[in-house]
């Protein structure tokens, strides 16, 4: 009997803890909130709600979706199932880079933010690339290790993070701010405002990785309940999280100094704001969980895509020896081991060449990443209809219809947003933006021919691309698998 994936091992929380940690609310909210802040005033805040509310439409469609579509694929089955094999191909390949990229360039950040600490604590000046490299093999032995060892890491992880940003905001809130606490960053004639668009991309990069919750459907209890829960409290917690995080750091300043602040430090504005309201202690313990949460995020987004690794595998369109899975662990192991290489042979080649581990190696490997997974979000909102036009089903027009459309709309703008302001994600020449930029549609155009070779040289792999693996125990009450004949089209 073949090794398989544990199934039934994590709950509702131990999904959220995956994809959440992936987003790495500490990073993100020191990082990248004070730009947000710089560009788009006090209305802020209201940028990282519009964000969640367009990804909770986009979670409808989708969480539906994973009731019906039980292969291992996530992104690409789904689209497969909606727009055709070819599609599905190209969003596999699509998927392989956008993960990647998300992940190996968050090595260079690993350096880096471990330099600062290192400095920050101790004065002392240590080489990134060591840190970097001694992450590389951290992060592959946590992938090796079962699913259950890595939820209840990250699950630690993540309440650390989390509750040092709360701890700020607490502070904020009992010292009553710089000049009282108030809501004027709601008020519209400080949301709409020309730099909305620029917060409203810092927004969106902000929940890379939520969707991934499908991806552990195998592994998941009951996974037509858990998977949408998980989903959805992803997205809640981050929208809500993030907004009144930025809200306390505006109120820690004051409406009228915060744009100032953020714009001349601002690496080190929520290290001024921690230090104020709550002590320097406070600010050297930030200093070590934003280290932590970067490894929550590298550790959660390699576990991703050891599965895509591995699904693509059984597919028969990766090497089959990727499609192992440890007789102790029932961890995706060479797949593991493969993409700790990739990450690797990317990192070496980055310091070979002298690049700067922040300004490079994290900003141009993950920006890529960034947009091809807004466009495999945008693509998976489309396929939603188009599936639920061609199969019996039970669904309500407002899940298989309005809000795929609806999503779609939005995504369109998100994804024209990201693009246009894409300097603020990699701070490089025009010529480097449009490279970045164009490896997307250049990854979807190799995935077509992709695709079109198979059908070629290996039709009966191509046929079977992405179909439902064997039903495993009774069926859900609620879906409504559709037959073999309709759930995909060449």
């Amino acid at each position: 009997m073949a090794i398989t994936l544990r199934t039934g091992s994590l709950g509702t929380a131990d999904i959220a803890f995956f994809v959440v940690s992936a987003a790495a609310p500490l990073t993100v909210m020191a990082g990248v909130a004070p730009i947000a802040i710089s560009l788009g005033g006090i209305g802020a805040p209201v940028g990282y709600l519009l964000a969640g509310l367009t990804l909770a439409v986009f979670a409808v469609g989708f969480t539906t979706m994973s009731r019906h579509v039980r292969s291992g694929g996530a992104f690409y089955a789904y689209i497969t199932r909606g727009l055709g094999r070819p599609a599905g191909i190209a969003a596999a390949l699509l998927a392989l880079l956008g993960y990647n990229g998300m992940e190996i360039g968050v090595y260079g950040l690993l350096g880096t933010a471990t330099q600062d600490t290192a400095h920050a604590l101790f004065g002392a000046d240590i080489p990134w690339l060591p840190v970097s490299l001694a992450g590389l093999l951290l992060i592959w032995y946590g992938g090796f290790r079962s699913i259950d060892f890595g939820a209840k890491l990250l699950g630690v992880l993540l309440v650390a993070e989390t509750g040092i940003l709360v701890l700020l905001a607490a502070g904020v809130l009992v010292e009553g701010g710089a000049d009282g606490l108030g809501l004027r960053s709601l008020a519209p004639d400080h949301v709409l405002v020309p730099g909305t668009a620029a917060v409203l991309a810092c927004a969106f990069a902000a929940f890379t990785g939520f969707e991934s919750t499908v991806i552990y459907r195998r592994e998941a209890r009951d996974p037509d309940r858990t998977v949408p829960r998980a989903t959805y409290i992803a997205v809640a917690f981050l929208g809500l999280f993030y907004a009144f995080v930025v809200w306390t750091v505006v109120q820690a300043f004051g409406d009228d100094k915060v744009v100032e602040a953020a714009g001349s430090d601002p690496a080190g504005l929520f290290f001024s704001a921690i230090t104020t309201y709550v002590g320097a202690w406070a600010a050297d313990l930030m200093h070590v969980l934003i280290v932590t949460s970067v490894l929550a995020s590298l550790l959660a987004f390699h576990n991703a895509i050891n599965r895509y690794g591995l699904a693509l595998a059984e597919e028969g369109v990766l090497p089959g020896i990727l499609g192992r899975v440890h007789p102790r662990h029932r961890s995706p192991y060479v797949a593991g081991a493969a993409q700790t290489a990739l990450g690797a042979a990317v990192v070496l080649a980055f310091a070979a060449a002298g690049a700067d581990p922040y300004r490079q190696l994290l900003l141009w490997v993950n920006t890529p990443g960034m947009i091809g997974l807004l466009t495999l979000q945008l693509l998976a909102a489309v396929a939603v209809p188009c599936y639920f036009r061609r199969v019996g089903h039970q669904e309500g027009v407002l899940r298989t219809v309005v809000a795929p459309l609806v999503a779609t709309v939005l995504l369109s703008v998100a994804l024209v947003l990201v693009v246009t302001h894409i300097d603020l994600f990699t701070g490089a020449s025009p010529l480097v933006d449009t490279v970045l930029v164009a490896l997307v549609p250049t990854a979807l155009v190799l995935g077509l021919a992709w695709a079109w070779r198979l059908r070629g040289s290996r039709p009966e792999v191509y046929e079977a691309f992405a179909a439902e693996p064997p039903v495993e125990g009774p069926p859900s009450a609620d879906a409504a698998p559709a037959s073999p004949s309709r759930t995909g089209r060449a």
